[in-house]
């Protein structure tokens, strides 16, 4: 019986640091941390739940950014850096298009859209006219 419960526990545990973990990796979290760290001795920045990797393929940017419709794209090319990030567009996957006090502006991804819409003027002033 003794065995048996020591399994039990074991299991528990480590379900207890899975759950722990995943929801760590939510990218829906709302905190936003501009913590910058060292992992696998690439500078990252944590960003609404998920690390940003400051060593960008730019054959994978430019795949992102090419499954943009044309215009998209090509204002997406235009503004190069995502406002809240600064991150280049397409660095994350596709682009995202959010419309922030009736500008079209591209994000680098999802999390970017709650803090560019509470604080517009702050990254609208930093977009290319």
């Amino acid at each position: 019986m003794r065995h048996w419960t020591a399994r039990v526990g074991f299991a528990l545990v480590a379900i207890g640091a899975l759950t722990i973990w995943s929801v760590g990796c939510d990218s829906s979290s709302s905190t936003t941390s501009a913590t910058s760290s060292q992992a696998n001795g690439q500078a990252v920045h944590e960003h609404e739940g998920h690390e940003h990797n400051h060593e960008h393929d730019a054959a994978a940017i430019a795949e992102n950014l090419a499954k943009l419709p044309d215009e998209d794209r090509a204002a997406a090319e235009k503004q190069k850096l995502c406002p809240v990030t600064d991150e280049p567009l397409g660095s994350m996957g596709v682009p995202r298009k959010v419309t922030v006090e009736g500008r079209d502006v591209f994000l680098c991804c999802e999390g970017c859209e709650e803090e560019i819409k509470a604080n517009p003027e702050k990254y609208l002033a930093k977009l290319p006219e």
